[in-house]
């Protein structure tokens, strides 16, 4: 291979980013590795902001958990920034459990009552009705006083009246 010579209307110092004609241009090559690397991590940087709601919720088991994530998706694919805040302020709010309040009162009456965990999940039987158990229905006053009468009831836990049922008929 021989040199060609140059244009005589080319300066004799050309800067070494120009290329021959026919050779790699090396410049292209490594602006687009470094354009491609920077659109990936500004697009995972994004991502990464844009779950940290989520992220925060999840780490401190939040029970409003699921509404933040859907905050997050709702902002993400409506890019209104309100949804985003919202999540982030639920995030950081701590709502109290009455969840787990409530089943900690259930838990002591179905105790003082005498009724046992296996009664429950079967659920209510009425003869003559087409419920059948796991089902919710009401059942009569009657069929509740004789389901929480029972001679396994401590007498601790029994009314104070004389007549027990009548303080539990009263409704």
């Amino acid at each position: 291979m021989t040199a060609e010579p140059i244009h005589p209307a080319a300066t004799q110092h050309l800067p070494s980013f120009v290329t021959a004609p026919g050779e790699t241009d090396v410049l292209m090559i490594v602006t687009a590795v470094i354009l491609l690397i920077a659109v990936v991590g500004f697009g995972v940087l994004f991502l990464r902001l844009h779950t940290l709601p989520e992220r925060m919720a999840h780490k401190s088991h939040k029970l409003q958990f699921e509404i933040v994530a859907v905050l997050g998706l709702i902002a993400l694919f409506t890019h209104m920034h309100i949804f985003w805040v919202a999540g982030l302020l639920l995030a950081l709010i701590d709502f109290p459990d009455f969840g787990g309040w409530f089943s900690r009162i259930t838990r002591a009456t179905e105790k003082m009552a005498g009724i046992k965990n296996e009664d429950l999940a079967e659920g209510p039987e009425i003869e003559g009705s087409d419920i059948k158990p796991g089902e919710s229905s009401t059942m009569p006053a009657q069929e509740n006083v004789a389901k929480l009468r029972r001679t396994d009831v401590p007498a601790s836990a029994r009314p104070a009246s004389s007549k027990p049922h009548e303080e539990l008929t009263r409704v």
